[in-house]
């Protein structure tokens, strides 16, 4: 029986990667940290309040088995190139170094497929920075799920995301599956994989492998 950590539950992807915990049989805990309390009550589900800035060391609940991350914003969210690095890379760092001080052995991103430290992009420069601090830490299993352009209903309305996945959905039949929306449910059931599976190394899904 193992305990899951899903940081980034809130979020599109984040959502359905707990609701696939929950009835997962091999999950006996899922500990979800989040900055404000979850509507979800569930027999399995712990949710401690925190505040990302100042997570608490000594918390018994960094003691898990696989971390599953999910956090992420965007930058007219964030309002800065600071605080866009604070969210997406300082952050999901943050709780990798907890949680594997607690024990845990796999660690799954939801990361982006221009995921690269030296690219002339900030938004994928700082995906592929994390990418490769999350690999210098020592995890046993490591793995990098690069989705493209993610299908499903946010909670917050992003239109340029919204207009360019009406556009690719209609063109599916002509695009290579690098090119295809990756359904958040699909994005979810990898990590889910990834982390109940913790193969040893360090592996990458690309988006090809997560295309509707």
């Amino acid at each position: 029986m193992m305990q899951v950590m899903l940081v980034g539950a809130t979020g599109l992807v984040g959502r359905h990667v707990l609701s696939q915990l929950l009835v997962e049989d091999s999950v006996e805990r899922v500990v979800a940290p989040t900055r404000r309390p979850l509507e979800l009550v569930h027999a399995k589900l712990l949710n401690p309040v925190v505040d990302f800035d100042a997570l608490p060391v000594d918390a018994p609940w960094w003691q898990v088995d696989s971390v599953v991350c999910t956090l992420g914003t965007t930058m007219k969210q964030a309002g800065s190139r600071e605080a866009f690095r604070r969210v997406d890379h300082a952050y999901p760092l943050a709780v990798a170094r907890q949680a594997l001080r607690g024990g845990a052995l796999s660690y799954a991103l939801n990361s982006a497929a221009g995921a690269d430290a030296d690219s002339r992009f900030f938004y994928n420069r700082v995906k592929g920075e994390l990418e490769r601090d999350l690999a210098a830490l020592g995890y046993v299993s490591l793995t990098l799920v690069r989705p493209g352009l993610i299908d499903g209903a946010r909670s917050e309305l992003r239109p340029a995301e919204h207009l360019g996945g009406i556009a690719l959905r209609a063109l599916a039949p002509l695009l290579p599956r690098r090119m295809r929306v990756n359904p958040a449910e699909r994005i979810a059931t990898a990590l889910v994989d990834a982390a109940l599976q913790a193969r040893p190394g360090t592996h990458v899904v690309k988006a090809e492998q997560l295309a509707a």
